[in-house]
Parts: C-alpha cells; sequence; structure tokens
C-alpha cells in the first residue's frame, strides 16, 4: 500500500495531466507495468521456470512496456506515457527516475553477465532514447530525446545527440521544480560549434577588411636597393622562361 500511495504521489508531482486518482489507477500503463513486474521480479529471483517472463510477455501486451522480470526498478520510478519503452535483464533503473516513451535500455553483448545500463537516482531519459551497454548514467543525469548513449555520464551531466555528447549540467538546476520537464532547455552542442565558427568568420573577415584599407608598405632589408629587388625578379622570370622553354621542346620531340 505504501508503494502505491508513492507511485500515486509521483505521478501527480511529475504529470500535469493527471488530475484524480482514479484516474492514474486506471490510465497510467507505465503504473501498470510496474505492477506486473513487482510481481514478476521475485517469481525471477526465487528462479521460478516461465511464469515470470510470462507475466513480463502479458504486460508488455496490455501496457506497451517491456520490462524484463530480471530488471531492477527503484522506488517512485515514472515511466511516462510508456508505449515503446524496454528495460533489459540486468538493468537497474534507481529511486525516483523518470523514464519517457520510446525509451530502450538495452545491452550491447551476448555474455550472460551485466549488459545493460545502470541508471543512479533522479536520472531522466527523453522520450526516444537509447541507453545501451554496462554503462552507468550517474545521478541527477539528464538525456535528450532521441539521444543514442553509449559511455558511461558523471553525475549532473546532460547527454544530447548521436553518439550522445556530456555537457555539465549545474546542480541548482536541480533544486528547481519541474526542471526535469523542460526538454526545450536542452543544450546543443551543434549549435554551439557552428555559433563559435560563425563568430570566427566573422571577426576574420573584419581583419581582411582593415587590412585591404591600409596602404601597401614594402620594407627593403638592410643593403638591398628597389632596383636590386627589381634585378632579382627579372632573372627569376628568365629562368623560368627558358625552363618553359625546354619543356616545349621535349614535348614537340627535340633532341630525340
Amino acid at each position: 500500500m505504501t508503494r502505491l500511495l508513492e507511485d500515486i504521489r509521483t505521478i501527480r508531482a511529475k504529470d500535469p495531466a493527471a488530475r484524480n486518482v482514479v484516474e492514474i489507477l486506471l490510465c497510467y500503463p507505465g503504473l501498470h507495468a510496474q505492477w506486473f513486474h513487482r510481481v514478476a521480479h521475485p517469481l525471477w529471483l526465487w528462479r521460478v521456470p516461465v511464469l515470470p517472463r510470462l507475466l513480463s510477455h502479458v504486460a508488455r501486451f496490455l501496457t506497451g512496456v517491456e520490462i524484463h522480470p530480471g530488471a531492477t526498478l527503484g522506488r517512485r520510478v515514472f515511466i511516462d506515457h510508456g508505449m515503446g519503452v524496454v528495460i533489459g535483464e540486468t538493468a537497474e533503473v534507481g529511486d525516483d527516475c523518470l523514464i519517457y516513451q520510446g525509451v530502450t535500455l538495452g545491452g550491447t553483448s551476448l555474455s550472460a553477465g551485466k549488459r545493460h545500463p545502470t541508471l543512479e537516482d533522479h536520472v531522466v531519459v527523453g522520450s526516444g532514447a537509447k541507453v545501451l551497454g554496462a554503462i552507468t548514467l550517474g545521478a541527477f543525469t539528464r538525456v535528450g530525446s532521441g539521444s543514442v548513449v553509449i559511455k558511461t555520464c558523471a553525475p549532473h551531466s546532460t547527454v544530447v545527440g548521436i553518439p550522445g555528447r556530456v555537457l555539465e549540467e549545474k546542480p541548482a538546476e536541480e533544486s528547481r521544480p519541474g526542471h526535469e520537464l523542460e526538454h526545450n532547455r536542452m543544450p546543443d552542442p551543434t549549435a554551439r560549434a557552428i555559433t563559435a565558427l560563425h563568430d570566427q568568420v566573422r571577426g576574420l573577415a573584419r581583419e581582411v577588411a582593415e587590412l585591404r584599407q591600409r596602404p601597401l608598405d614594402v620594407t627593403l632589408p638592410p643593403g638591398l636597393t628597389t632596383a636590386d629587388i627589381e634585378a632579382a625578379f627579372r632573372s627569376i622570370r628568365e629562368a623560368d622562361d627558358d625552363a618553359r622553354a625546354t619543356a616545349m621542346e621535349l614535348e614537340s620531340g627535340a633532341g630525340i
């Protein structure tokens, strides 16, 4: 009963669309999938054959959420909408995590050991994101929608892109209620890089424009006059003309 009250309070706090308790109990497939898992997981630990996987399969059919009975889920986990969520056998989800629709906590190995990710407390995984392999997402990490995370992330990180790139988030953000829902405030490293290049090009263009407006100032080395430099360039041109004439003679068959 305590877990049920926790689930209801969590959904009320994290989903503004939740209007009353009856609606939460009847219309939240992510909650129903966790109920099935709470029955299937102990059976899996007791090594009961077939039945845990069958319960997981029934839950998938009814809710669209597939949670392997071997996975470990913490308290106050909220799977919002839930359709298409897949949580693998050795995945571990900490307390107060928020998982949106289309998320995959998948494996990248055929080994029988740990091959699925670990989410520490207060992790938010945006819709359509894929977290793959035996990696760890540190506490308070946020994963942007559609990202593919394949490397371990330190706590308080923000991960976006394919493959996921880690950007640090200020811990102060976490004290603000509802910050985990603001996916529109996710940083964009690609846009930052383009902006930096744009600023650099503008600076270079400004310098080129200034240089074009300056009068040409030729500094002669000590001991040389303008006539000496002209003579040097003239000899270079003559040598180049001689080399070009020789090449033309060879092409026309001269000397054969």
